[in-house]
């Protein structure tokens, strides 16, 4: 999955979102997403890279847990044929919940 093809899939989604973080002062209101490529599990033959993996991050950040919006994501995650992973924290400095899906593109 390239990354235009990735934005494509994010802004699907519907909510305010940015690469990696939002500048200084500039966040939305929640909920909003972020979506990062936080390392890569490229598959080697030969000496090389013969095929490239890509982990990607796709971020939810909600002030209250949002089960139906959690849903309507997963939807478009579904809908693109993706397998993910999820979990869930409580950042009590932001007093945000954080959603993250995990998944290689």
């Amino acid at each position: 999955m390239t990354h235009g093809e990735v934005m494509a899939m994010v802004e699907e989604m519907g909510l305010p979102y940015a690469y990696h973080h939002f500048a200084e002062g500039e966040s939305p209101e929640p909920p909003f997403l972020v979506f990062l490529y936080p390392e890569a599990d490229n598959f080697s033959a030969d000496g090389i890279v013969y095929f490239r993996i890509n982990r990607l991050h796709i971020e939810l950040y909600t002030d209250l847990k949002n089960p139906d919006l959690e849903e309507s994501i997963e939807a478009v995650l579904l809908k693109y044929g993706i397998f993910y992973g999820k979990s869930e924290t409580w950042i009590e400095s932001e007093k945000l919940y954080e959603v993250l899906y995990g998944m290689e593109v």
